[in-house]
């Protein structure tokens, strides 16, 4: 499972339409647009005992936090351009809009630790999981490219709690399935 921003559909789809005519390209596995999402927190397994409290604890993480504007802009790769492994795009934030999104990354960590279950462990980097590369490849004028990409702003207002069923999808990738959804403010 993993809680998650959602963007809506018209992001997506901005999003989609930038990249489409450069999909053929390069040897990347593309996420498909119904999985594109900022993960807060990564949770490899979450007992069916955990799940109340886990939402439960979500739901007060979201409540403490006030909805604000963002958008899917520029891009990078992990680890890094020379050697990519992964190609993102990221999010175009103001500095209080930042602090919002970092605020629920750690309530949705902390929420998870008090209901039993342990979050991944990697340092908060919000972004859009764009591709993945089967080896470490050099992806500089990827990460040009996404630079030039400014799409539509929108609210964050809310986020997913999301299981993500593994080889059930298409091209036996996972399948992600929202559990809950929970409001902020």
């Amino acid at each position: 499972m993993f809680v998650a921003v959602q963007p809506p559909d018209d992001a997506v789809e901005h999003l989609v339409e930038f990249l489409e005519p450069r999909r053929e390209h390069g040897d990347l596995r593309w996420t498909s647009s119904e999985q594109l999402h900022v993960t807060l927190a990564f949770l490899a397994a979450v007992p069916d005992r955990a799940l109340d409290g886990l939402v439960e604890g979500l739901a007060t993480a979201a409540s403490r936090r006030t909805p604000f504007e963002a958008r899917i802009a520029g891009g990078g790769a992990f680890p890094d351009a020379a050697r990519a492994r992964v190609l993102w795009a990221g999010l175009d934030l103001g500095a209080a809009a930042r602090e919002e999104l970092d605020r629920l990354a750690v309530g949705a960590r902390s929420a998870a630790n008090h209901a039993g279950v342990a979050p991944d462990g990697q340092r908060f980097r919000p972004h859009v999981t764009l591709a993945r590369l089967g080896r470490p490849q050099e992806v500089t004028r990827w990460v040009r490219l996404l630079d030039t990409y400014a799409g539509p702003p929108w609210t964050v207002d809310r986020v997913a709690l999301v299981a993500s069923h593994l080889g059930e999808g298409a091209r036996r990738r996972p399948r992600h399935e929202v559990v809950t959804e929970v409001v902020l403010g």
